[in-house]
């Protein structure tokens, strides 16, 4: 019975990401989950209790996985510099993915405040990954920089998801060289 709770809750997060990669927050209802995934919509809710929580859920099940990636690209590189530019990198490259477009859709979403704290320690947590790399290239205030350096990052993301470019890789070189630029001052 656990085993097929957790199958059911898996495939109902399963769900809520393609919503949500598809057709941002609106997409994502109970109605819509029950259809995605064969159940009842009264069943929906014995997994969760609210579109809130199936959002906090996500963030708790995927964001750690979209950080170790970025973490990964980090510690293959050598230097301070090349780990910055792992950081941008890694998490332009995460864009098409639809953890990541789910992510993106949660942050653009109106969320109770619990939902929201949840986002900002896990973004809070993706920032601190750079903050040494910042320290070793001599800037004086590595957690200012990091922050500002997520920004460029999230600017970048912003860019690609709208479509800016066919090819997201002119993009991701900009923001790469802004990224190196700014730290090094």
């Amino acid at each position: 019975m656990a085993e097929h709770r957790s199958m059911q809750r898996a495939a109902l997060l399963d769900a809520a990401r393609s919503l949500l990669s598809e057709g941002g927050t609106e997409a994502l209802t109970f109605p819509a989950l029950a259809e995605r995934t064969g159940l009842a919509r009264s069943s929906v809710y014995e997994y969760f209790r609210s579109r809130a929580a199936v959002v906090e859920e996500l963030c708790e099940v995927d964001f750690p996985v979209w950080a170790a990636e970025v973490s990964d690209a980090m510690q293959r590189s050598d230097t301070a510099e090349a780990k910055v530019e792992a950081y941008v990198r890694q998490q332009l490259a995460l864009v098409g993915d639809r953890r990541h477009r789910a992510v993106v859709a949660i942050s653009a979403s109106e969320l109770d405040a619990g939902a929201r704290e949840k986002i900002r320690a896990a973004h809070g947590g993706l920032v601190a990954m750079i903050v040494e790399a910042l320290a070793e290239l001599g800037h004086a205030e590595p957690r200012l920089a990091a922050m500002l350096l997520q920004g460029v990052v999230d600017a970048a993301v912003r860019r690609i998801e709208l479509g800016a470019a066919e090819d997201s890789s002119p993009i991701t070189d900009a923001a790469v060289a802004m990224a190196l630029r700014g730290v090094r001052g």
